[in-house]
């Protein structure tokens, strides 16, 4: 697989306080990155850049061996811990709200055959994600699991290259959790995402990640903690087959009888 994304020399500071610290990283092209380490590491400012949210102090980023356009973009979707979602819209229009901002930027509505094509495109993300049945509830009417399946059909609907998940599973129950797994999987597979996670959770870490990168820092000042930054610690590839699915096939049912027959490779980290 070639280099999708690549950091050479990155650095994050905010004034005196070094965050991250000479970071240089290639990332394969539909991979699956699992990114760990102690808070305060660095985990979801490396995110942030990667995301377009804010711009290195020092070094570059590249996409294709060009340089990433210092704004977010439409090549690279996010999902975080808590569900960005859009109480006072229905499921459905919560979906089609990227496509209209793409297309009528300044009102964000559709009429036509525009609109059609855009609640024809929602429509099939929503079931992708496990939500046909769900199109016409708000958020406040729906679970956590149900929530955050909505925040990843937002961040999908414009078919980016890269998924950044910071901790997007941290705030729900064990068994949602697992079939939060299941659903990312399929859609990584699906979709041929590269997809970048922030977690906390070792074992989702390893069960979930084709490479598991550690942040940490290098160097520990105790009289002065802020002066030296984190960086890649340990870069672990996994071995672990990648099934070849067709983009069309891109539909995860809601329905657990189905969900179970889909199987998620583990490494026991006890």
């Amino acid at each position: 697989m070639s280099a999708l994304l690549s950091l050479r020399n990155v650095w994050v500071e905010y004034g005196e306080k070094i965050v991250l610290e000479d970071v240089t990283l290639d990332i394969a092209e539909q991979s699956f990155v699992s990114i760990i380490g102690p808070s305060g590491a660095g985990k979801s400012s490396l995110l942030r850049v990667i995301l377009g949210q804010e711009a290195p102090t020092r070094g570059k980023i590249l996409l294709d061996g060009e340089t990433l356009p210092p704004e977010c973009g439409p090549d690279r979707g996010v999902v975080f811990q808590r569900y960005s979602v859009f109480p006072h819209l229905s499921v459905l229009r919560n979906t089609m709200f990227g496509l209209e901002c793409a297309q009528a930027p300044f009102t964000a509505q559709l009429f036509g055959a525009k609109r059609r094509a855009a609640r024809e495109e929602a429509e099939e993300m929503l079931v992708a994600v496990g939500l046909k049945d769900a199109m016409n509830l708000h958020p406040a009417e729906m679970s956590g699991g149900m929530q955050q399946r909505l925040a990843i059909a937002q961040a999908l609907i414009k078919r980016p290259r890269i998924l950044l998940l910071d901790e997007p599973f941290g705030a729900l129950d064990p068994g949602i959790r697992a079939d939060m797994h299941v659903l990312i999987t399929r859609l990584w597979q699906d979709y041929s995402l590269t997809v970048i996670m922030v977690t906390h959770d070792i074992k989702e870490a390893f069960s979930l990640g084709t490479r598991v990168l550690t942040l940490d820092k290098r160097r520990h000042d105790p009289h002065a903690p802020h002066r030296f930054g984190a960086t890649a610690v340990y870069d672990l590839p996994l071995t672990k087959p990648r099934p070849a699915r067709p983009a069309e096939s891109a539909q995860l049912p809601a329905d657990k009888s189905e969900v179970g027959s889909i199987t998620i490779d583990t490494i026991d980290n006890n």
